[in-house]
């Protein structure tokens, strides 16, 4: 099993499908990486030579920053909004949408699952 990154690759997937497993690298710079270091992107994991592998691990650890240093780059970058008192950082802090989606009708996945308001009951108007 491939270990880039602190992070086990699958052996029977494609190159370029198998990097986008490390956090940081999505499908734009798998491509990259393979066509840089003039790896075939359709050739699995399995088939790379150590060498290759090398290649990878140097290229990612040079060119890019990715998984613990980039979580804790974006968690400081989050937390530097809080401590500023920024619109932006109250939103993360009332963990709700932050770039001006509306909540009124959605924003379930960033509010969580809904809660009853007991007492709520509609009542008819009476005459």
């Amino acid at each position: 099993m491939a270990r880039i990154a602190g992070i086990n690759i699958p052996q029977n997937k494609i190159v370029s499908i198998g990097l986008t497993y490390i956090y940081g690298i999505g499908d734009k710079f798998s491509q990259d990486i393979c066509k840089s270091l003039n790896i075939p992107s359709e050739k699995r994991i399995s088939q790379l030579t150590d060498d290759e592998i090398l290649k990878i691990r140097e290229y990612i650890d040079k060119n890019f920053s990715v998984e613990g240093e980039l979580r804790r780059e974006t968690s400081l970058n989050i937390k530097r909004l809080i401590d500023l008192a920024t619109y932006r950082g109250s939103r993360h802090r009332k963990k709700l949408p932050v770039r001006g989606q509306r909540t009124r009708c959605n924003a379930r996945t960033r509010k969580g699952k809904a809660i009853a308001i007991a007492g709520k009951k509609i009542t008819p108007l009476k005459k």
